[in-house]
């Protein structure tokens, strides 16, 4: 750098200097002996010229040391790079900029156009085009003392610069571009009209997330990328960002999982899967046990029945992930769609048979009808299994299944599995988010209403009489929380932000029939006669009433 030029930088960054000294508090006044970079940093700037706007790509310690010296000179430098931003137009790669002068009286909102291979420019109102758009609301404007005020844009290339890059960051940013926006000499943040930016890019890969993101010096070791304030809007052909403050923006995209987390994953994932095959296999021996036992009590075997079947869907769940996981790598075309359809089906069929169950307890607590149906389970039957293979058959014939691969932003596979493709993902959110959703909403309905019937059995004395009507609402208890809550976890698990809820939903959902395994054995032995009992004397007392009623 020229010395004309850093003498230039000098008289302008040295007015700004005291609204950054609360980041250098650290150093301590009056020691001499702070170092990074080979520059003694004081808390007190003095003016000398060993800031120069190329310091971090000629000490890449600047952008990762957490020691309190070079915290207090990347917090120089942003604020170098902030206000003097016109002045480094045409001498620093990697940085590209706008200087606009906007009247206090402004009548419009400005509008401004980027992206990573052009200046940033103003833009009309009606002006379209593919490059990405920053909108200032005029109240930011109104709201300053002065009457004519400074905007800077600019537009930053990240391994040009060596800054703004996070330690252990997971996330890739669009393009490597930052844009920094500065209007004024003072900070601005708290807008009731947040300035918003568009972020232009084509179809992401799947399982990539993007968020609006801003550079938070005070964040980790050396700096990071935070979200708050920042609102989140994926559009067509790119993502909206509203922001109540002005800084250092860009979008960050997330993989929904990367390699350090999907290999742990689909370690536990594994392991409980096996483990759950076998406590399933013991659950069904359970219920068959029990069913050839009481013959006579029809409202027992129709219960182990429902019961038979669900875990039967899950021991096949467990089985197709695991025939998945451990065939999908080079896996023939045909096979792999085969498979793709066949687990597909599994899921499909533990859904469905989760909403069976609540069906059943609700004409069971509700109607007082769902036992006295002429062959009742095998209808439930056809329904259950009959179903989802007429979903999963039109899916087929729509060619939905084949290899799916879950990548980085680089194209690294981090992991492989034969499921719906990337082209269908409408079928997937469908006929698996929508599906269970509406399952979800109905089985939390018929929890309320099985609750709700209990409490008001309470108040008429037949409850008291049997002492186990605790155990009836344990079934809708069971049911709610060991079924549906656990799948349901699959709506908390968006963004890498979300680790810990992955572990928690896999571990819950591949260790699931463990847990009805101890639910049934709990809840049906050793007394069975007298859980038996209470259905039938609720039944019976609702039947009873009813025929009153009438």
């Amino acid at each position: 750098m020229n010395p004309l030029l850093g003498t230039v930088l000098l008289l302008l960054v040295l007015p700004g200097a005291a609204r950054g000294q609360e980041i250098c508090a650290a150093l301590g006044r009056g020691d001499g002996r702070h170092q990074c970079c080979n520059v003694t940093v004081e808390q007190e700037e003095r003016g000398d010229r060993t800031l120069s706007p190329d310091l971090p790509r000629r000490c890449p310690e600047l952008g990762r040391s957490g020691s309190p010296a070079c915290a207090c000179l990347r917090g120089r430098w942003l604020r170098l790079l902030q206000v003097v931003g016109p002045v480094l137009h045409g001498h620093l790669a990697g940085v590209k900029v706008l200087l606009l002068n906007v009247s206090r009286a402004v009548t419009r909102d400005v509008l401004i156009a980027f992206s990573p291979t052009e200046h940033p420019r103003m833009l009309n109102v009606t002006e379209k085009g593919k490059a990405g758009k920053i909108h200032l609301p005029r109240e930011i404007f109104r709201s300053l003392s002065s009457q004519t005020v400074s905007v800077v844009v600019t537009v930053l290339n990240i391994p040009q610069l060596g800054m703004f890059q996070e330690v252990n960051q997971t996330g890739q940013v669009l393009d490597d571009t930052v844009v920094g926006i500065t209007v004024g000499e003072t900070s601005i943040s708290g807008l009731r009209d947040p300035v918003q930016l568009t972020f232009t890019h084509g179809q992401l890969p799947h399982g990539i997330t993007p968020r609006c993101v801003f550079w938070d010096p005070s964040k980790g070791q050396a700096g990071g990328w935070s979200s708050s304030g920042c609102d989140t809007q994926l559009l067509d052909k790119g993502t909206h960002c509203s922001c109540d403050h002005l800084t250092f923006f860009t979008l960050l995209l997330n993989p929904a999982l990367d390699g350090s987390t999907a290999r742990p994953l689909m370690a536990v994932a594994t392991a409980g899967c096996g483990v759950a095959m076998a406590f399933s296999a013991f659950t069904i021996a359970f219920c068959i046990f029990f069913r050839c036992r009481f013959r006579s009590e029809e409202s027992l075997r129709i219960n182990l029945g429902l019961h038979v079947n669900l875990v039967g869907s899950l021991l096949l769940l467990n089985l197709a992930f695991l025939l998945n996981s451990g065939l999908s790598t080079g896996t023939m075309p045909g096979t792999c769609k085969v498979l793709g359809g066949f687990t597909h089906y599994c899921l499909l069929c533990c859904f469905t048979w989760t909403a069976l169950e609540g069906c059943h307890l609700y004409l069971l607590f509700v109607k007082v009808l769902g036992t006295y149906v002429r062959h009742y389970l095998v209808k439930l039957c056809l329904f259950g299994w009959g179903f989802p293979a007429l979903v999963v058959g039109v899916a087929g014939a729509i060619g939905s299944y084949g290899e799916c691969s879950i990548q980085t932003m680089d194209h690294q596979v981090i992991a492989q599995l034969c499921w719906i493709t990337s082209k269908h993902l409408l079928v997937h959110y469908i006929t698996n988010c929508g599906y269970f959703g509406l399952i979800f909403l109905f089985n939390t309905a018929v929890f309320g209403v099985v609750i709700q019937k209990s409490c008001s059995l309470q108040g008429t004395g037949v409850v008291q009489r049997d002492r186990k009507a605790w155990k009836v609402a344990l079934v809708a208890m069971g049911l709610f929380c060991l079924l549906g809550a656990t799948w349901a976890l699959a709506f908390l698990t968006h963004g890498t932000s979300s680790a810990a809820m992955l572990y928690l939903f896999t571990i819950l959902n591949s260790l699931q029939g463990i847990f009805i395994f101890i639910w049934l054995v709990a809840l049906y032995y050793p007394k069975v006669k007298e859980t038996v009992g209470s259905f039938t004397h609720i039944i019976r007392h609702d039947k009873a009433t009813t025929a009153s009623q009438d």
